[in-house]
């Protein structure tokens, strides 16, 4: 198992890429700790990656809204007294509120720079002293084809997903002579519930663009997180992998 014995944090975890992306970790060996701002749907995560770990606990959820500082915190600090370490952090949480620039309010600009560009800049500076400190560590962003080439409709969406790039250069040159890679991942359109606003003859078009003829699955994108997180990715630092079925091609 490529993660045995890592120490994980997911945010946005409580469903699609970041649920996959729990569950693989738990699968590839990891403890992991779901972070989301729903309890429900959190307790009901961590169950399932619970049967997926098999009869070993390795499964932890919290509640947190990325946005407050203090909660992040708190959360960081305790996995840190349970294990004594954090091994990675995937920055997943995220959310969508589109409308066209002449459009959009500012309180819609504002919760997605929020969540999107403000949120992994909050998780990644509570962990990043105790990689520091250890000497090791992944951090791993969630960007987007649409922080690569934007989208209609989505200037707001669009410059989170092109910042949490320019986070990751950034901090791959910072962090990387100590030990700790960062890189970000930049799926296509994936079949998960931020997609249910779009209507279906837009996803239709969507599957059209792309040369494979479909959308993503979750669990594809969180294989790539779970290669990105694991030893095999050593010597990669610093990039963007695209998965998107080759929508750029």
């Amino acid at each position: 198992m490529r993660l045995q014995h890592k120490i994980a944090i997911i945010t946005g975890a409580a469903q699609g890429i970041g649920l996959a992306t729990a569950l693989k970790f738990v699968q590839e060996g990891a403890t992991v700790h779901l972070c989301d701002m729903h309890a429900g749907a959190i307790d009901d995560a961590v169950a399932r990656c619970a049967a997926a770990a098999g009869a070993e606990a390795r499964a932890f959820g919290h509640l947190v809204d990325v946005t407050r500082r203090e909660q992040v915190d708190a959360m960081v600090a305790k996995v840190k007294a349970a294990h004594g370490r954090i091994d990675v952090l995937v920055n997943n949480a995220g959310i969508t509120q589109d409308a066209r620039l002449q459009k959009m309010s500012l309180q819609q600009f504002d919760s997605v720079i929020d969540v999107n560009l403000r949120g992994v800049f909050h998780c990644t500076q509570a962990v990043v002293d105790t990689m520091v400190a250890q000497g090791s560590g992944v951090i791993l962003n969630a960007s987007s084809v649409v922080g690569l080439y934007g989208n209609y409709g989505q200037t707001n969406y669009a410059a989170s997903k092109f910042g949490v790039i320019g986070f990751a250069k950034t901090w791959s040159r910072e962090l990387g002579p100590k030990g700790i890679r960062v890189n970000a991942v930049a799926p296509g359109f994936v079949e998960t519930p931020i997609l249910e606003t779009i209507p279906e003859k837009v996803l239709e078009q969507l599957r059209e663009h792309v040369p494979l003829k479909r959308l993503g699955r979750p669990e594809e994108i969180a294989n790539v997180y779970a290669f990105l997180a694991s030893d095999e990715a050593s010597y990669i630092n610093g990039t963007v992998i695209e998965v998107s079925g080759g929508m750029s091609v």
